[in-house]
């Protein structure tokens, strides 16, 4: 019987273009692929017709498969010879539990690989025309999930957070809005920092809509922002509008 082998894969952070060489790659090969939510289905007609397309996304609240028994399928298939991709939205080490998944498949001795994506923090930021990083406004950034913030054994450090870097990005947040603001405020960040959500980023329903920490959760309930999105907070914000304006003065130019 031939080796079995896992491959845990990012697949980007919406846009299918936007994955890899060496991931596509990997589900053009895969005689498995255990695909998530916010996987892009578009990339799941480059694997092999025969190839078995295994659906097992979670949904905030709601989980097809708790991540233990992904874990037992994606060992089931590789200990029977399969070439397994476990196919992530974004990147596998960014929030995915790919950690997780590389420990189960060491564990049971098969032979693994993870293949890095593009997380949303960098292709949505990108794709909204918000840099992270950018001279004179902020050098430094923080990814953090929003889904901790009720969660008493490993609370989200606030107090760290609002004054220590100078872009915080925030996923998984959009429910718990209004916690977040109010401990950023709590902590003193300014109520006239610049924030952005960013809707179903890189995609072709992306929508941004920005504010400030004093009113993003009162344009969040009006623009009926839900998930997937993305929350940026701090200056780097400003360049998108930078951005507009200019890309607007160049059309009425040419108008």
């Amino acid at each position: 019987m031939k080796q079995g082998s896992i491959s845990i894969v990012g697949a980007g952070p919406g846009d299918p273009e936007l994955i890899t060489v060496k991931a596509l790659r990997r589900i053009q090969t895969a005689d498995v692929i255990l695909y998530d939510r916010l996987v892009n289905e578009e990339l799941l007609a480059y694997g092999r017709k025969e190839a078995l397309r295994i659906y097992c996304g979670k949904a905030p609240g709601q989980h097809s498969m708790p991540q233990e028994g992904i874990e037992r399928l994606m060992i089931k298939h590789a200990s029977a010879g399969s070439h397994v991709v476990r196919l992530k939205g974004g990147d596998p080490f960014v929030f995915g539990r790919g950690g997780e998944e590389a420990l189960a498949s060491a564990a049971a001795g098969i032979p693994y690989e993870v293949i890095p994506g593009i997380t949303s923090a960098i292709g949505a930021a990108a794709s909204a025309g918000i840099p992270l990083t950018h001279r004179g406004l902020a050098a430094s950034f923080a990814i953090v999930t929003g889904s901790r913030c009720h969660d008493h054994a490993a609370p989200v450090r606030w107090d760290a957070l609002a004054h220590s870097v100078d872009t915080l990005v925030i996923y998984m947040g959009v429910s718990h809005l209004g916690g977040i603001r109010e401990q950023l405020l709590k902590h003193g960040k300014d109520a006239a920092t610049p924030v952005a959500l960013i809707e179903n980023g890189t995609t072709a329903r992306e929508r941004t809509v920005t504010g400030t920490l004093g009113n993003i959760d009162k344009l969040a309930t009006a623009m009926k922002i839900s998930n997937p999105a993305l929350i940026i907070i701090g200056e780097a914000v400003k360049v998108r509008e930078q951005l507009l304006a200019l890309e607007n003065a160049a059309r009425s130019q040419i108008g």
